[in-house]
């Protein structure tokens, strides 16, 4: 009996003291950090920084969405060449955990970008967002792979390069 009051006091205090865990723990879903080689200095945008850069539109079809849509974002190319950080592979990290990587030879003007908007707006950060790495599938019949469609990360929080 003693034993069960004591468990019992215990998950209260913690059921209690988790939304004030939590609220010193606040995290930007809407920062995305782009990384170097070992010993670069990462940089963070914001969705306002990825705003500023040449922006870039197209519309495509996807196997995650239904019809085709307008995805307005920053290619790849141009978000690399803004940082003049230079690699081979592109290892992608979601919010979510899943990673991928991506060939930096994927990174031309008319190829893939980094995504901010669906049909002009806002990606939902609880669902694709707040940004997602979109292909031109419907540009060219080499987009429409499985390989390519794993690049296609959600939830995009982090870009690394390496060789």
């Amino acid at each position: 009996m003693l034993r069960s009051r004591f468990l019992t006091a215990v998950c209260l205090s913690l059921t209690l003291a988790s939304p004030l865990i939590a609220q010193d723990a606040p995290v930007d879903m809407g920062i995305l950090t782009l990384a170097g080689q070992a010993g670069e200095t990462d940089t963070q945008f914001d969705l306002e920084a990825l705003k500023a850069m040449p922006v870039t539109e197209f519309e495509t079809s996807t196997v995650w969405t239904d019809g085709v849509h307008r995805f307005t974002g920053v290619t790849l190319a141009d978000l690399l060449a803004e940082q003049s950080i230079e690699g081979k592979v592109i290892h992608a990290a979601a919010r979510d955990g899943y990673e991928v990587e991506i060939p930096a030879s994927d990174a031309v003007a008319d190829g893939p970008i980094v995504a901010y908007q669906m049909d002009g707006a806002p990606l939902a950060d609880d669902e694709m967002g707040p940004y997602w790495i979109i292909y031109p599938y419907d540009s060219d019949p080499a987009y429409r792979s499985e390989e390519v469609e794993a690049r296609s990360i959600w939830q995009l929080a982090r870009l690394t390069l390496s060789d």
